[in-house]
């Protein structure tokens, strides 16, 4: 029995890939997967498909696509700070747990 992972990023979060590849590449989180740690980001890690027409309209060939990338591979990108940072978490005065950014204090979470 697998238990999902909690993940620092969320979906249309703009993060920075911190290595690999695709390293220096910023991008918007399309989809989060929790139960295996991954993300996909727009532009980051392009594959080829090729893909057969499944109907009479759909046409077929090769198209290029996303595939998930480790999460442990991306920080999230302040708009404070313009610079790839770690976060924290703070609790507000209403009780609600907002994400902040370790390096200025700014919120992740509006």
């Amino acid at each position: 029995m697998t238990t999902a992972k909690k993940l620092h990023v969320r979906h249309d979060d703009v993060v920075v890939v911190i290595s690999g590849t695709d390293k220096g590449k910023k991008g918007k989180v399309l989809s989060a997967y929790p139960k295996t740690g991954r993300v996909v980001v727009e532009g980051v890690r392009m594959v080829t498909k090729h893909q057969k027409p499944r109907n009479a309209g759909a046409p077929g060939g090769i198209i290029h696509k996303e595939a998930p990338i480790d999460a442990s591979k991306v920080l999230l990108l302040c708009s404070s700070c313009s610079r790839p940072v770690r976060q924290g978490y703070k609790i507000l005065e209403d009780g609600t747990k907002v994400r902040v950014c370790k390096r200025c204090g700014a919120s992740f979470d509006n």
